[in-house]
């Protein structure tokens, strides 16, 4: 068996953990129709669309020379992701999410046990690679689980799950039971 050190299991982890919140934004945006990625809730809620040019525009600035400068950069206009989308369509946004997860798997995937517990920077606070990464993944989970609530809503009694379907735990339970046992 080969051994992995707890630096590389950690990077490791998070790329499983980004790729799977990676997953469920994906999987949300099947369900729902072209026209529904423009849609917000309300006046003071975001559509998916201006959610995803928020992450895209997040991760761009980042996870851009992550080791080496800080990661608020000074090309992002972060107030104008939040501004009301009226020029752009399914394809653009789809193409700002493709663009943002490179950038940021890009980067983990360079990223060596050693540069962990290097300091890097954001909005000049200082962190270590591990802190910022933690503060990256906390962050876009928050807004992947506003993409899944908002493309639930619309698509309400036709959502298929993205986990354990409501009533069916006892069922998973015993299904990953029976592969645990390899049967």
């Amino acid at each position: 068996m080969n051994e992995m050190n707890p630096g590389e299991n950690y990077l490791k982890s998070c790329i499983k953990e980004f790729s799977g919140l990676k997953s469920l934004g994906e999987r949300s945006f099947a369900q729902i129709r072209d026209e529904d990625f423009f849609l917000s809730p309300d006046e003071e809620s975001n559509s998916i669309a201006i959610i995803v040019r928020h992450l895209s525009g997040n991760m761009i600035s980042r996870w851009t020379d992550f080791l080496t400068s800080d990661g608020e950069k000074a090309f992002r206009k972060r107030d104008e992701e939040f501004e009301r989308l009226f020029y752009t369509d399914k394809d653009d946004v789809l193409s700002r999410w493709e663009k943002g997860w490179k950038c940021l798997f890009d980067t983990l995937s360079s990223l060596k046990e050693e540069d962990l517990l290097k300091e890097v920077y954001i909005r000049n606070e200082k962190h270590t690679v591990t802190e910022a990464v933690n503060r990256q993944l906390a962050h876009y989970g928050y807004h992947i689980g506003q993409i899944v609530y908002i493309a639930k809503h619309l698509e309400s009694r036709n959502w298929k799950s993205l986990s354990i379907p409501r009533g069916k735990s006892g069922d998973f339970n015993a299904e990953m039971n029976k592969k645990s046992k390899g049967e």
